[in-house]
């Protein structure tokens, strides 16, 4: 997977940590078994899609349906978080961890008040980051991959289940019937990320890669969080490992960090997008959906409203909050 690197040309916005978290995200969802074991839950129907311009629909030219019957060269890949689920998997996860008291209070404040900081900040200190991820992998350390995949199945019944867009997974499941590979694409744990594309039927998962010796992680991660230009590199290195053409493939995400992944295919949509993300989209003549209520819609993007979602976001830590109460 390391010489995937040299396949095909990238923006200089990569750097050899993203490139690493991007091959290993890739190598990781071809190692896990398939996800068409189980019977996905029935999804709410949409037809198929139309070709076309900017705008919350389609029009209704003369365009041919999206996506293509019988393309092996295409696949899909869906961002996660405010896109095929209403909110944070991680925020979700942490909740179920917490409720199991894997973590202590102080410790869910601790990363909530270093997320709050990034958010209102309005930047990404390289310091203030790698303190928060060195605090979460150092309570990881030590424990079993095994233990987190088990528990993360209960967690998805009792927190992620009902949180799944109906829009976004109609979507998804439209590129399924159409025959085609339909992958999620996050920066949450690829544990976590497997096990909802599994739930969903989809064919894998993309996520950030704690690095592991026997089956236990050892407090490091594989490159960095699959996150902005890492899940460009992922969604690169899977197309090269699996054969496909980015030209025909399509990308899904919420979010103005995901620009650079959705620039990479030839059919991006922005889900539930936030401002950047719209203007951006609307700039570029991508398509966009909004399935949120318009009051919900009108809070995205907005620093001063951090509240719950900086809360939200600081649970990253629950990569794998391991650690229980003695």
């Amino acid at each position: 997977m390391a010489a995937l690197q040299w396949l095909t040309p990238r923006k200089r916005s990569a750097t050899a940590r993203s490139v690493l978290a991007g091959e290993a995200a890739a190598e990781a969802a071809l190692a896990a078994p398939a996800a068409h074991a189980q019977e996905p839950e029935a999804p709410a129907h949409a037809g198929p899609e139309r070709s076309g311009g900017a705008g919350e629909a389609d029009g209704d030219g003369a365009a041919p349906a999206f996506p293509v019957v019988g393309d092996p060269y295409a696949a899909a890949f869906f961002d996660l978080d405010n896109t095929v689920m209403q909110g944070a998997a991680i925020f979700h996860f942490g909740r179920g961890l917490y409720k199991r008291k894997f973590f202590h209070k102080r410790e869910l404040a601790r990363f909530a008040w270093q997320q709050a900081w990034f958010r209102l900040a309005g930047s990404e200190d390289p310091e203030h980051m790698q303190d928060a991820r060195d605090s979460a992998l150092s309570i990881v350390k030590g424990h079993r991959v095994e233990e987190l995949m088990s528990i993360g199945e209960e967690i998805y019944d009792e927190y992620m289940a009902e949180k799944i867009w109906p829009g976004t997974r109609a979507l998804a499941q439209a590129h399924l019937d159409a025959g085609q590979r339909v992958w999620l694409v996050t920066a949450a744990p690829v544990e976590t990320a497997t096990i909802i594309a599994r739930r969903l039927g989809l064919t894998g998962a993309l996520g950030t890669v704690a690095e592991s010796v026997g089956g236990v992680y050892t407090g490091r991660l594989v490159g960095e969080p699959l996150h902005g230009p890492s899940k460009a590199e992922a969604v690169r290195a899977l197309a090269s490992a699996e054969g496909l053409e980015l030209s025909r493939c399509a990308a899904y995400s919420d979010s103005a960090n995901d620009i650079p992944m959705l620039s990479l295919v030839g059919h991006p949509y922005a889900i539930n997008p936030d401002s950047r993300l719209r203007r951006h989209a609307r700039a570029e003549g991508w398509r966009l959906r909004d399935y949120r209520t318009g009051r919900k819609a009108a809070k995205i993007g907005i620093p001063a409203a951090a509240g719950v979602g900086a809360v939200a976001g600081g649970t990253l830590a629950a990569v794998a909050l391991h650690r229980r109460r003695r």
